[in-house]
């Protein structure tokens, strides 16, 4: 198994925040790159007040946030992030961007790099494929928030070897995560059954059977959810849920995976949820307000 002491992410956005934030109180060092690099001073604000809040909380001492974020700087290059021990990609939702990405990062790896993708459902085989090392890529799918959420898929490409499956889980594990071996089909576990309910929650919208609020109402009450359907794919962003939607229907050919056309058309018109203002519910006033 490799020894992990250096990690470094790729993607400033909410997830590559959340992971950077989990591993740094893990007891790594962390290195934080994104394309956009007038992103990453704001990703370290965003950390630092999350570790605040917890603080707040009383889940950790004050002097264990300002160890962890202690453990973070920033690279403003690939061949400053590609030395670590482990990578994790955590960019945008999307095949082409991903793959475009590991082409430019294979270069920079250092010779016993295990790189791990967080894709919520794009195929881990695929990805591994694109670089020059399918026995040390591996699927690392870490939940939403990820410094709360006790979960990490771990996803096994073809050619992922035993020793880059081992040093995964007992990464994830020194965390204080659960792990969970999914295998590679389209989005794994969680969001095959996951965001299929909201997407027919959206449809269950569309067809006029209920309305926002009565749909989460339902669910949080019928089913004993936290959150409502419509409410937790606005806060994954409605973007992220159409994207593993058109994975499943592209990857199973199966009609039950068909987007909802109201899905679609919030998406179209920039709609994405908590992350852009508005999507089932408007954010801008003090308490969220459905849109339809």
């Amino acid at each position: 198994m490799t020894t992990i002491a250096t990690v470094s992410v790729i993607g400033a956005g909410q997830m590559g925040v959340g992971i950077s934030h989990a591993v740094a109180l893990g007891g790594y060092q962390v290195r934080l790159y994104d394309l956009n690099p007038d992103r990453l001073p704001l990703a370290v604000g965003e950390i630092a007040a999350n570790l605040a809040r917890q603080v707040v909380k009383g889940r950790i001492d004050q002097a264990q946030a300002d160890a962890a974020l202690g453990r973070i700087s920033t690279a403003s290059t690939l061949a400053e992030i590609g030395k670590a021990d482990l990578v994790i990609e955590a960019a945008v939702e999307d095949e082409t961007v991903k793959k475009a990405l590991y082409a430019e990062l294979t270069p920079m790896l250092g010779a016993d790099t295990i790189v791990a993708s967080n894709t919520s459902s794009i195929s881990i085989t695929r990805l591994a494929a694109a670089t020059d090392r399918p026995d040390r890529f591996i699927g690392l799918h870490f939940m939403k928030p990820a410094p709360v959420m006790g979960l990490v898929e771990i996803v096994r490409g073809i050619a992922t070897s035993a020793a880059t499956y081992e040093t995964a889980v007992a990464f994830a594990e020194s965390l204080g995560k659960t792990t969970t071996n999914a295998e590679d089909f389209p989005a794994f576990i969680v969001n095959r059954i996951l965001v299929p309910m909201m997407n027919e929650a959206i449809f269950t919208l569309y067809e006029g059977v209920g309305d926002v609020t009565s749909i989460d109402k339902a669910l949080k009450l019928g089913a004993n959810h936290p959150m409502g359907p419509l409410e937790l794919a606005d806060f994954m962003g409605l973007d992220v849920v159409l994207a593993i939607m058109n994975v499943l229907y592209d990857g199973l050919a199966d009609s039950k995976y068909r987007p909802c056309p109201l899905l679609v058309k919030y998406v179209e018109a920039g709609w994405l949820g908590r992350k852009s203002g508005r999507g089932f519910y408007d954010y801008s006033g003090a308490v969220p307000v459905p849109t339809r």
